[in-house]
């Protein structure tokens, strides 16, 4: 079992940042793979990012450039630095931890969220 809480979320200008945070107990994170995504009233949720177990990352279209995801092992917390950011970026923001167990099943856990609010 996984616990993972997000901080870093706020109240921000257009053209600021905002460094989000994924903390992890029960587990370690380095064996997940972790999904950042964020969801805007009346919107689906949407993934922004991804950063493997390895390291490797990939970006949505709408943020690429402008948000950098990586992983901290020794504090077993992964970050999202939001550069950059626009009024259509505000959004609950949330984390995700899967892997796949040594009996080939998925196992995924969810954060609480943050909120994420850039004004123009």
């Amino acid at each position: 079992q996984v616990q993972l809480v997000e901080s870093g979320g706020g109240l921000v200008q257009a053209g600021g940042s905002l460094r989000l945070s994924c903390a992890a107990s029960g587990s370690t994170l380095s064996i997940y793979a972790i999904g950042w995504y964020r969801q805007a009233p009346g919107k689906q949720r949407e993934l922004v990012a991804t950063i493997g177990s390895g390291g490797s990352t990939n970006y949505a279209d709408s943020v690429k450039g402008r948000f950098t995801t990586s992983r901290d092992n020794a504090k077993n917390t992964v970050y999202l630095q939001m550069n950059s950011l626009k009024p259509e970026d505000t959004a609950v923001y949330y984390c995700n931890a899967g892997r796949t167990t040594s009996v080939g099943q998925w196992r995924s856990y969810w954060g609480q969220g943050t909120q994420v609010t850039v004004s123009s």
